[in-house]
């Protein structure tokens, strides 16, 4: 009696790291041994069922993906990355409100790679921003959707503004309600400036901000009950930083932009 696909393909790590080295190009045998750290010995039983089950084949001693086993491996890469995202920090997702994200973005979320759970001060997030790219000060765009406003917001678009770093700042209503009223003064110089870009989004938003330049991104995620913490999630990479610019442009699509505070 075979193997059901889904056993085939997750049930053997050997199995699946074969299909995963198939997916782009054929492959010989000695390569496959090399990438999987294993003997000619030890893997045959497992091309094997891989080829009984009709997702490989080969010829002399290369191999590669069936019809069928390409379809199947298209669908693990994205999947795997899904989990892959959410093993790095399941405690962290588990309990937050994804719901600001539209789904064609969740689905692909597994391009948040190489990411990692930082719990700083709060007066020390855009400082930690600042300091985890070195070439930061040379970067020529940054990009911010919040809803709240750290303090030392000035010096810091003060100093990126200096540097020429163009800043696209999306803020709620709210946000910009408590702008108008306590801050005035500051923004209104700010938005005097080629460089800074400021919106204001006219739906609810269910998230504390994020942002990201051309290394990393930066997203702060609500509690599902409601609550927020000073935790966020830090991705670097340029995959990473694509699926934010999604994001951003997904939340640009319904703001408008603030040339003066009225």
């Amino acid at each position: 009696m075979k193997k059901t696909l889904l056993d085939v393909v997750f049930r053997s790590d050997k199995r699946k790291n074969v299909l995963l080295l198939l997916q782009n190009k054929p492959q010989e045998m000695e390569i496959l041994l090399k990438f999987l750290g294993t003997t000619r010995q030890g893997l045959l039983p497992q091309m094997r069922i891989l080829e009984d089950h009709h997702l490989i084949s080969h010829y002399d001693d290369t191999y590669k993906l069936t019809t069928i086993g390409k379809l199947l491996v298209d669908e693990m890469v994205p999947l795997l990355g899904t989990t892959d995202v959410f093993d790095e920090g399941i405690d962290y997702w588990g309990t937050r409100n994804l719901d600001f994200i539209p789904l064609y973005l969740l689905e692909k979320i597994g391009e948040l790679k190489d990411c990692e759970i930082i719990n700083p001060p709060l007066t020390e997030l855009y400082s930690i921003h600042m300091s985890l790219n070195p070439e930061y000060k040379v970067s020529s765009t940054v990009y911010i959707v919040t809803t709240i406003l750290y303090p030392g917001f000035n010096s810091m678009f003060t100093e990126m503004l200096e540097n020429n770093i163009t800043t696209y700042y999306i803020v709620s209503q709210e946000l910009l309600n408590k702008i108008k009223a306590e801050y005035r003064a500051e923004f209104a110089n700010l938005i005097k400036n080629e460089f800074f870009k400021m919106y204001v989004y006219n739906k609810e938003m269910k998230f504390l901000y994020f942002t990201f330049d051309s290394v990393h991104s930066l997203i702060s995620i609500l509690k599902s009950n409601g609550e927020f913490d000073n935790k966020f999630i830090l991705c670097k990479g340029q995959s990473a930083v694509d699926w934010t610019k999604e994001l951003y442009e997904y939340y640009l699509e319904d703001s408008v932009p603030v040339t003066e505070l009225d």
